[in-house]
């Protein structure tokens, strides 16, 4: 039976030193490591875990499998800066992403923006305005029970609002699963695939995607055709989801889309119980062994109202911030989120908290 490897940051810091020692950078961002652990399974059972500290696990990697050497190298790989048109989308700090939702029936704010574009482009400038780096614009609600879009509904949707975002002269990503809305937007000026489906969802997605050149987001769901929610059995979450994630990189990568274009996304509440959703939140710093940038998608979710006393999508403010906080934490690179104003301020504080030019670290160690 074959076995895997994992290297899992266990130990998070704000600088290079630590009271453990060394400490390295996690996905050439803000956030350090100073401890891992060395995880190994055997088919869907982990049979071995090991601590080991930075200079421990120098020494030992000759001797270590070399999926163990690669996932060090990607913990610590730098990612260079996505270009989307004139603006550049730095990934050596975090980066908020704003929702704009064009559909009647999303979890949120379904239909808030929809049905009148001067609602729509004045929450997308304000959004900006807050300090969105990029605009995502969805044209189909991927909830759970969510009904089907036809493709023709969905381009009625978005391309007016990709035509107006782009006017703005704003970065924009496009939230779809069908290739034929892909190239639309893309012409109408975005610049940014994300497919909640990885690029599942249609057999011509693929290969539209690589001839792009278009960055894309792989989003973890365990569903086929219209139910992502669907088929949601793990052995383990955390290692399920990262090897999952691995196999639609390496699947993004034959069909010729280059690796400094992939974003990845673990999936938070698609087909996951909360218990899920929370594992896979507190090992968010594994995922950059995969060595991509990744994106954390976790604003207003059911999770949240789950552990606040049923709170309903449009009161999940303080648990939206919570979450991306630990995004920013886990050195997650982008944040997608409906809250914008309240996100980039908690963001703004994050940093200063790590700005060596703010803090004294010496005092810290």
């Amino acid at each position: 039976m074959a076995r895997s490897f994992y290297l899992r940051p266990i130990a998070l810091c704000d600088s290079p030193q630590s009271e453990e020692g060394e400490a390295v950078r996690l996905g050439g961002g803000l956030v350090y490591a100073s401890r891992f652990a060395l995880i190994e399974r055997e088919g869907a059972q982990v049979v071995a875990r090991s601590r080991l500290g930075v200079a421990e696990l120098r020494r030992e990697l000759p001797g270590l499998p070399d999926a163990v050497g690669q996932q060090w190298a990607n913990l610590q790989r730098s990612h260079a800066p996505l270009q989307c048109g004139a603006r550049t989308l730095r990934l050596d700090q975090p980066q908020v992403m704003g929702i704009l939702n064009v559909t009647p029936d999303s979890f949120s704010d379904g239909g808030q923006f929809m049905d009148d574009p001067a609602v729509a482009n004045a929450h997308a400038a304000a959004m900006l305005e807050a300090g969105a780096a990029v605009i995502d614009v969805g044209g189909e609600s991927t909830r759970p029970g969510a009904a089907a879009v036809w493709e023709g509904d969905e381009l009625k949707r978005v391309i007016p609002a990709v035509e107006r975002l782009a006017a703005m002269g704003a970065a924009i990503s496009v939230d779809t699963r069908r290739p034929a809305v892909m190239e639309a937007a893309l012409a109408a000026g975005a610049h940014i695939i994300n497919d909640v489906s990885a690029l599942r969802h249609d057999p011509r997605s693929l290969e539209f995607a690589a001839r792009s050149g278009a960055p894309v987001v792989l989003m973890h769901a365990p569903g086929e055709g219209e139910d992502l929610h669907g088929g949601g059995d793990y052995a383990d979450v955390v290692l399920d989801v990262f090897d999952w994630l691995a196999t639609r990189r390496d699947a993004a990568l034959a069909a010729g889309i280059a690796q400094d274009r992939i974003v990845l996304d673990p999936g938070i509440g698609f087909g996951k119980s909360m218990a899920d959703n929370l594992a896979l939140l507190n090992a968010l710093p594994l995922f950059h062994a995969l060595g991509q940038p990744l994106l954390l998608g976790a604003s207003r979710k059911r999770m949240i109202g789950a552990l606040s006393n049923e709170a309903p999508a449009h009161q999940r403010l303080g648990g939206s911030v919570m979450l991306a906080v630990k995004g920013m934490e886990a050195g997650v690179q982008l944040l997608r989120v409906h809250d914008v104003p309240e996100t980039v301020q908690a963001l703004r504080v994050w940093r200063g908290l790590r700005d060596a030019a703010l803090t004294d670290f010496s005092q810290l160690a």
